[in-house]
């Protein structure tokens, strides 16, 4: 079982990770980072637009709301054409993240969700601590992804270590 402190400190490593990624990015160019880099989602833009996709559509299963559109995992590298539209729905969903975070309660960790999950084709129920907990971790792992390829491509982004954080 997590607590809403660990959610409120991933919200805000979330968002200094990003700060981090996108900054790097941005010194490469568009050419570079559209380059298929033989990852699962191509290229850093797609990983990049993959991830906005996926918190969009975590958050709003957290919050009760409608999915997002924007189409499935598959369309969500090709979410974003533009990379400066894309900064800017980056940043605006980490403020989300962070609100809701700050604003969790205790006891809603304590529920479950059920959705229809798209990627198993299946209704699916689980604990909310779980999902928080796979929210953080899938971000983690598309960034690091994402940090790889800006290191290989010579861009240089922040330490990843969780620890140098400022909280």
């Amino acid at each position: 079982m997590i607590s809403v402190e660990h959610a409120r400190v991933m919200a805000r490593y979330n968002q200094w990770q990003n700060r981090s990624l996108y900054t790097a990015a941005e010194a490469l160019g568009d050419s570079a980072r559209k380059q298929d880099r033989a990852a699962f989602f191509g290229s850093i833009h797609g990983t990049l637009s993959h991830l906005v996709w996926a918190d969009r559509v975590w958050l709003s299963r957290f919050r009760g709301e409608p999915r997002p559109a924007g189409g499935g995992i598959k369309e969500s590298p090709g979410l974003f054409t533009d990379w400066q539209q894309m900064q800017l729905a980056r940043a605006e969903i980490d403020r989300q993240i962070v609100a809701w975070a700050d604003a969790l309660d205790p006891c809603w960790l304590y529920g479950n969700l059920s959705w229809m999950s798209g990627a198993s084709g299946r209704e699916v129920t689980r604990p909310l601590w779980f999902l928080v907990t796979h929210f953080f971790n899938h971000q983690t792992h598309h960034r690091g992804q994402v940090h790889a390829m800006l290191t290989a491509a010579g861009a240089k982004p922040d330490d990843t270590d969780l620890l140098l954080h400022r909280m």
